[in-house]
């Protein structure tokens, strides 16, 4: 079997404080010394084994996934802050409630749901001022995020939503950044524990936050129950699907789902459309070709005029492969395992990125340039085996389709108005529990 080298402890201790910045730069340089798989030693007692082997890879999440759970990182700590849904369950109740949940996704509620989806994309692209360099990340992030809540709620069945949603918007922002201090940097954990000392930055202050967070779900999922309404909307779909035994998802359970559609479905999007947007302003050859399928807008099925936007999707798959939005995972080996020549051993967590596969020079020709054609349907298939935008095995995302629809008709409104031209010579990126854009301006001009 296969050594797997460890990162030095010093090494890293030495490195700690880059790592909580950036960790990116530190996984690239190991990945580049020791190959596709190394291990660390944070604290004692605590080994991490990090991949970008495409076939380890395919090992843990599609081939034999029922042998690898989720962290406590995600289970635990993540957990607290948006409850047990799909992002952060495991076994059983995952899978029950997987099946619950998927139909809400299949292509044919999509379809439903778009002309609401276009009208919020119209509506905050109409936001942007002509002839000013703008943050484009603060642009699609209030768009993702009403997209989210439109497409989950009905407006005209909620009193003051706009202002809900506004604070639900704060709650979840507010909640990560908590979260990252806490994953980052454990040894300050006593310092963030006692509210007294850190005030607003503390973990008890996040916490309260949440149970807000919840308790406006709670009560807009009481107002629906006790209505007589069925508008259609998410939330309709979700209170009306049933388990196997014919029961209905819990109220509590659901807002766990509900709260993880926000956190999941709203940040992923506006980070890849942020990414999108700049890459395409930085190669403008990409706006001119893609401009030639925005006349499929005016198709009176609007779904049906996106899927004849193919170069359009490919730009945003290719933003995706640069940018993952959820660019590692983890998992943990719930018994002895092998692949190839690496042994597994039962409790040991591995994770993958997906960031350093996605940029891997002998799978990708010129790995790290912008190339929307790459993903042209034939030659797409040739990357199946090392492509995981939204993850891989049954815990891929359960709202790529919708993610998908949402970004090709963003870039295909913004591109209908406006001239966009990038401000900074590079793309910035700020990994936190996803990966974010950082200093997203570009020059906006209203088209003649």
């Amino acid at each position: 079997m296969k050594q797997i080298e460890q990162v030095p402890t010093l090494t890293f201790l030495a490195k700690s404080r880059q790592i909580y910045k950036d960790p990116l730069p530190f996984h690239r340089e190991n990945f580049k010394k020791y190959g596709n798989t190394f291990k660390i030693s944070p604290k004692p007692g605590l080994l991490i084994h990090f991949t970008c082997d495409e076939k380890l890879t395919q090992h843990i999440l599609q081939k034999n996934q029922k042998n690898f759970h989720k962290s406590t990182l995600q289970t635990e700590d993540l957990g607290k802050y948006i409850g047990h849904g799909l992002l952060t369950e495991n076994g059983e109740q995952w899978r029950a409630n997987r099946k619950l949940i998927q139909p809400a996704f299949y292509k044919k509620s999509i379809s439903s749901l778009m002309d609401v989806m276009d009208e919020v994309i119209q509506e905050e692209i109409g936001k942007i001022k002509d002839a000013v360099p703008t943050d484009v990340y603060e642009i699609f992030n209030d768009l993702a995020f009403k997209v989210v809540a439109r497409s989950l709620f009905d407006f005209g069945d909620i009193d003051n939503l706009d202002a809900k949603i506004s604070r639900l918007q704060y709650i979840t922002e507010k909640a990560q950044k908590t979260l990252i201090k806490e994953l980052r940097i454990p040894w300050m954990k006593w310092y963030f524990d006692r509210e007294w000392l850190s005030g607003d930055r503390s973990i008890p202050h996040s916490l309260s936050l949440i149970e807000e967070a919840r308790d406006i779900l709670r009560n807009i999922i009481h107002n629906r129950r006790s209505g007589n309404k069925e508008p259609g909307d998410l939330l309709d779909m979700l209170l009306h699907s049933t388990y196997e035994d014919g029961s209905h998802m819990e109220d509590d359970q659901l807002i766990d789902e509900i709260l993880v559609l926000f956190i999941a479905g709203h940040e992923t999007t506006a980070n890849a459309l942020s990414f999108a947007a700049q890459l395409m302003a930085h190669n403008p050859g990409s706006i001119l070709k893609a401009r030639q399928e925005i006349k499929f807008l005016e198709n009176e099925n609007l779904m049906e005029g996106l899927m004849a936007m193919p170069f359009i999707k490919q730009c945003v798959e290719e933003t995706l492969r640069l940018y993952p939005p959820a660019y590692v995972t983890d998992r943990v080996a719930l018994e002895a395992d092998s692949c190839e020549d690496i042994e597994i051993e039962k409790g040991s967590i591995w994770l993958v990125s997906f960031y350093e596969m996605h940029r891997r020079q002998d799978l990708w020709e010129r790995p790290e340039d912008f190339i929307p054609e790459r993903f042209e349907k034939e030659k797409a298939k040739s990357y199946r085996d090392f492509y995981f935008p939204f993850g891989a095995g049954p815990r891929m995302c359960v709202g790529n389709n919708f993610a998908i629809f949402e970004m090709v008709l963003a870039i295909a409104r913004l591109l209908e108005r406006f001239e966009i031209k990038p401000v900074h010579k590079n793309i910035e990126y700020h990994p936190l529990i996803t990966l974010k854009p950082k200093n997203a301006h570009l020059h906006f001009n209203i088209k003649d």
